[in-house]
């Protein structure tokens, strides 16, 4: 009955991003669902690229080894990004009008730039559509024994490239709204049913070590600095992400941009309590992952609730990695069209011959992805990963495009490259009383902007275009 369930969700996912997929004729309803979408789509697909795998999987285990200090980057410092980009981002972003963030860096500074950026953008990506494709591994593999993580992987991956390739950001969005609607339901059903079986609330609570709840970190300057790394790892290093801008960009007006940002992150902060909830569920009850703490609380599910339960949890789980699987590729897959195959190419292309290609880098980047799912299946890992190689090459650029009058493209560049150098090279020689890797890429990514200016202080094409684009 459960598989069957699972099987026959995956098929409905697919049939109804299939359906979406008539919306799209150009690739500007592909890439931004014709920056038609109203409020409550809006806001459901910024909540459903978000509410991911590292939510529900890879949080829970982290809170269950390490407290509430292990669960800093996400969902707090998630929801700290969307919050961010409501307030300082979105407005400006939103009037640029540009298809892509590659095309922001082209404009702003220069072509260079964009290549550059686009590569960051891409990398950024890969780990956190891993993430989301072993999770999905991990959800059939609990649900059907005989199936192994990597077969589970491989079937999932398959209903991701369907959607994502054929409708983008309309199938998206659309799925989002669906699978969002899964995950309140199933979500609170297992809260029902087992927070009375560990006892209730007060119990829960009760129940866990001192200290478990704390939320500032060890009295220690290091400690500190490894708790303001957990902030801004999601919480600045998201902000410059294509699947961010484009739904930005796809909201219908720029108030519907700033108010999904707002309700997405109210949305993301209070749902993502329920699986840390059920965490503590597991806890009380002695719930032991079967091999993985990643299968934390599928293993409290299938031991502890009915089957009607667990259809609602799994379906809940397939729904928010779903979600974040779709929007995830589509969004380096974008990229690699616009920002590094279209301007190598030697003519100009119809709109269906760029959707096509479109649909073909969504294939491209999934099959490399799919390679990392199978080689590395650490969803936290992978998901902070990402983030972190946005922060510390592409945030800074960003931040001086848009509040600087100064744009220099090398300086961009350099602080791009220079960035990720450093944080590349600490993060190889890291060890437990280290400084976070990613302060010294973030400092060395604004020093070199800084640094370059002073020493070349030359504008660029890029500042006058997006004046006129302002």
């Amino acid at each position: 009955m459960l598989a069957f369930s699972v099987i026959a969700y995956l098929v409905i996912s697919l049939a109804i991003g299939l359906w979406a997929a008539r919306r799209v004729r150009n690739e500007n309803d592909f890439v931004s669902a014709g920056r038609n979408l109203p409020l409550m789509l809006a806001t459901t697909t910024v909540f459903g690229t978000w509410f991911g795998s590292e939510t529900v999987l890879g949080a829970s285990s982290e809170f269950a080894e390490t407290g509430m200090k292990g669960v800093i980057e996400d969902p707090f410092g998630a929801s700290l990004c969307l919050v961010l980009v409501a307030a300082f981002f979105a407005r400006p972003l939103y009037r640029l009008n540009l298809l892509t963030f590659g095309d922001f860096y082209k404009v702003t500074f220069g072509r260079r730039a964009e290549f550059v950026s686009a590569i960051f953008l891409i990398l950024s990506y890969l780990g956190w559509v891993a993430a989301q494709m072993v999770a999905c591994g991990i959800i059939i593999h609990a649900v059907m024994p005989a199936v192994s993580v990597e077969a589970g992987i491989v079937a999932s991956a398959l209903v991701v490239f369907g959607c994502t390739a054929t409708g983008g950001l309309w199938s998206v969005s659309i799925t989002d709204f669906f699978h969002v609607i899964i995950i309140i339901i199933g979500l609170i059903a297992c809260v029902v049913v087992l927070v009375p079986q560990a006892g209730g609330f007060s119990n829960i609570v009760d129940a866990q070590p001192d200290g478990f709840f704390a939320f500032h970190p060890d009295r220690s300057l290091n400690g500190w600095l490894v708790h303001f790394a957990a902030w801004i790892t999601i919480g600045l290093g998201s902000i410059p992400q294509q699947d961010v801008y484009q739904r930005v960009m796809a909201s219908k007006t720029e108030k519907i941009a700033v108010r999904s940002s707002y309700f997405g992150a109210l949305m993301y902060l209070t749902i993502a309590f329920i699986p840390l909830l059920l965490t503590l569920c597991a806890k009380v009850l002695v719930v032991t992952p079967s091999g993985d703490s990643q299968m934390l609380l599928p293993d409290l599910i299938m031991q502890h609730t009915g089957v009607w339960i667990q259809i609602l949890f799994f379906g809940a789980l397939l729904s928010a990695v779903l979600n974040a699987a779709c929007g995830a590729l589509l969004a380096p897959s974008v990229i690699l069209s616009e920002n590094l195959i279209l301007p190598r190419l030697k003519q100009d292309l119809s709109q269906k011959a760029r959707l096509r290609l479109m649909r073909w880098s969504v294939i491209i980047v999934g099959c490399v992805s799919l390679g990392m799912a199978l080689v590395r299946q650490d969803i936290y890992e992978l998901v902070g990963e990402a983030s972190v190689i946005s922060l510390v090459g592409l945030f800074v650029p960003l931040c001086a495009g848009l509040f600087l009058k100064n744009r220099n493209e090398i300086a961009a560049i350099t602080s791009m490259i220079g960035g990720s150098a450093v944080w590349f090279i600490f993060r190889w020689n890291e060890t437990e009383e280290s400084t976070p890797p990613l302060l010294w890429g973030l400092a060395a990514a604004f020093t070199f902007y800084i640094l370059i200016c002073v020493l070349l202080p030359r504008g660029n094409k890029g500042h006058d275009s997006l004046q006129q684009g302002n």
